[in-house]
């Protein structure tokens, strides 16, 4: 056990509390901040856990075989139970959420196989970015949350219909004009931000996913055509040569 595996460890515990923040009504007097203030601090903390045990394993050279399990298996958990709290308070629509969480447990199922195989899919640039972006759009919608749940009403998903309502004008109207924009508006703000960054949430976990499934493929096409020429050199029979036959 050392300090990436120990960060690593944290976030997973960071879980079920993220989970009580986010979906329990509790007074600010408990903890002394908003309920939606504590909830994207924990998570934010959560996240940086992720970025640290990766860099302090590396720099360190303290990479290990149980901190390689954990560290997927904490992201998962972390970005999972934020959106489902999410959906819950309707502050992220199910479809969307469904899309991302299933394209986690399909890179998870495609690197088990590869791991059978004897060999690893590394994170790629795109996975990478797919990350950064869950946790910029979870951020923004949890801060954006009034008793916990969203700051205008709409069941429309599609952003643009989204920046048509009221309160998304009048927020607008506050930021560019004269009169000096209270919570409320950065509110509504962040909330549109938020709905119009998880698409972009949602094109980079499908295309991450693609280039998960692309490297899966090659690689597994490139082995089983080098079995095919190993075999191949092994059953061809021998020729003799010049000397043998004389």
């Amino acid at each position: 056990m050392n300090l990436p595996n120990l960060l690593t460890l944290l976030r997973i515990f960071i879980v079920p509390l993220l989970v009580v923040v986010l979906l329990t009504r509790f007074s600010e007097d408990y903890v002394g901040l908003p309920q939606h203030i504590a909830g994207v601090i924990l998570f934010l903390i959560a996240a940086i856990t992720d970025a640290a045990d990766g860099w302090l394993a590396r720099k360190r050279s303290q990479v290990s075989k149980l901190g390689i399990l954990l560290d997927p298996i904490a992201d998962k958990l972390l970005i999972s139970a934020a959106l489902i709290s999410l959906v819950e308070n309707h502050l992220a629509p199910a479809w969307a959420v469904v899309i991302v969480i299933g394209r986690e447990f399909a890179v998870s199922g495609l690197r088990a196989v590869a791991a059978t195989e004897g060999w690893a899919i590394p994170a790629s640039t795109a996975g990478k970015f797919k990350m950064f972006s869950q946790v910029v759009t979870i951020a923004f919608l949890i801060t954006s949350s009034v008793n916990g749940g969203p700051p205008v009403e709409t069941k429309a998903f599609p952003i643009i219909a989204f920046w048509t309502v009221p309160e998304m004008s009048q927020a607008l109207g506050h930021f560019f004009g004269p009169v000096e924009m209270n919570w409320l508006d950065w509110r509504v703000l962040f909330y549109g931000i938020g709905r119009g960054l998880l698409w972009l949430v949602v094109i980079s976990s499908c295309w991450s996913m693609y280039g998960y499934f692309y490297q899966f493929y090659a690689n597994a096409r490139e082995r089983l055509e080098r079995d095919r020429v190993r075999q191949a050199a092994v059953i061809e029979p021998v020729k003799p040569s010049a000397n043998q036959q004389l």
